[in-house]
């Protein structure tokens, strides 16, 4: 499946692995990456001040995971400030491509997760606690009920999630071994202040 798109994007992962553990084909979805799957397998990612929606259908199991946060920006928030704009790409690229699998709007559920306190750098503006409160609005305004939540906090979290049955697992992690994640989220935050935002997504 190709994704046609102007500007910054949220993309397929492509960091396929086999999970011992759990003996599952499966996925890590990075910052600024989204995943959608019709098969039994595992989506896994690691979230500090990140943000991730989990969203399946419940009748067809079909489902996938996104990562992302807002861009820093001065703007009081909501879901029209140009910062949350990337936060609203990141959810209807997700949310398009389970449609297009023929998944059923009324259908859909999600779990969410991240929003934690753990970036130094970005505490002053923040952005766990005003992604959290976008992802939350987002799905209330599109009519996607949220069954589950780990929100907030000062924890990173890995999220474990299977898809066809809808199971989340979420460990928290401890703070000292923290630093790729700090670094793929500053990395990810310099990404977001250096594009553009996306335009149109159309997915064939």
């Amino acid at each position: 499946m190709s994704i046609e798109t102007s500007g910054f994007a949220e993309h397929l992962s492509d960091n396929r692995y086999f999970d011992r553990h759990f003996d599952s084909d499966a996925v890590k979805v990075l910052p600024g990456e989204y995943f959608v799957t019709t098969s039994n397998m595992l989506l896994v990612t690691v979230l500090g001040s990140c943000v991730s929606a989990c969203i399946r259908d419940r009748e067809k199991g079909v489902g996938g995971m996104n990562h992302f946060m807002l861009a820093d920006s001065t703007a009081n928030g909501g879901t029209t400030s140009p910062s949350a704009r990337y936060g609203t790409y990141a959810m209807e690229i997700l949310i398009n491509h389970l449609l297009k699998l023929g998944s059923k709007k009324s259908n859909l559920e999600a779990k969410v997760f991240g929003g934690g306190r753990v970036m130094a750098a970005l505490s002053s503006s923040q952005v766990g606690e005003r992604n959290s409160q976008f992802v939350l609005e987002y799905l209330a305004t599109e009519g996607i009920s949220v069954v589950a939540q780990d929100l907030l906090d000062v924890c990173p979290r890995k999220v474990y999630f299977f898809p066809q049955s809808g199971r989340v697992l979420v460990k928290k992690l401890a703070r000292m071994h923290n630093d790729t994640l700090a670094r793929r989220e500053k990395e990810y935050a310099e990404r977001l202040t250096e594009a553009p935002v996306a335009g149109e997504v159309e997915l064939f």
